[in-house]
């Protein structure tokens, strides 16, 4: 049987992080929780890493975290989800959830950590701590609530049910839903997109969505201090692609 487990790639400036527990729909494990942060860290410290996709092996994204692993210290199990949460969305550069199948509980919760959510058609979203008397994170319901709005979350959140890919896409859970077979492809022409445009916008863009109020003035001196503009303006007026240099 193949062990639970985080895979992790870079290829041609885009990381892909897999979460793999097959026997159990890519549930999360406790030791599977405490390995993101430091997954994520080394990535985002490689300067050849411009952007970050996560998404499950097989047919599905994340069932939520391995029930069997909750009869460990509760306290403890959440501690390491929302610190992993925290991990991704604090991420420097811009990452897109891919799911497939089943989004759910704290797989729902890495997806809505996401900077952007592409699905395939037949995904089903849930955060579902109500069927188990578990008190969602504040900081886990707060993201969800700015994401998809007080009373949509409400619903996931009151009723712990499952939706389907037109609602999630509907309440704003998704951005863009996929036929069959074409979720890969979308997410790999989407994040080649990205990886044309400015790090340097695209990072102070991330934290001042996030709320950050307080680094305007180093985002200016970033801008300063980097030729993206130049760049970006002598590329448009040349009728050229841009080759920007700022990697954060």
């Amino acid at each position: 049987m193949e062990q639970p487990q985080l895979e992790h790639r870079v290829t041609d400036g885009v990381a892909t992080v897999v979460i793999s527990n097959p026997a159990k729909r890519n549930a999360m494990t406790a030791a599977m929780w405490q390995a993101l942060p430091e997954v994520l860290a080394e990535l985002a410290a490689d300067p050849g890493v411009r952007a970050l996709v996560l998404t499950g092996a097989g047919e599905t994204f994340c069932a939520g975290a391995d029930i069997s692993t909750l009869r460990e210290p509760g306290d403890r199990q959440q501690s390491l989800a929302v610190r992993a949460e925290e991990a991704l969305a604090a991420f420097p550069k811009p990452t897109v959830a891919a799911v497939r199948g089943y989004c759910v509980g704290g797989g729902c919760q890495l997806a809505a950590a996401c900077d952007l959510r592409f699905a395939e058609e037949g995904a089903r979203f849930g955060v579902t701590p109500a069927k188990l008397g578990i008190v969602y994170p504040a900081s886990s319901t707060r993201r969800l609530v700015s994401l998809v709005g007080p009373s949509a979350a409400k619903y996931l959140l009151f009723s712990a049910e499952l939706i389907d890919d037109e609602r999630a896409l509907r309440t704003g859970l998704v951005d863009e839903v996929l036929p069959a077979g074409e979720l890969g492809g979308r997410v790999a022409e989407f994040v080649r997109v990205l990886l044309s445009r400015s790090l340097l916008t695209q990072a102070a863009a991330k934290e001042f969505a996030a709320g950050r109020t307080d680094r305007d003035v180093h985002w200016a001196e970033e801008a300063r201090k980097s030729d993206d503009t130049a760049e970006g303006i002598a590329a448009f007026l040349e009728r050229r692609h841009p080759r920007f240099g700022y990697r954060g």
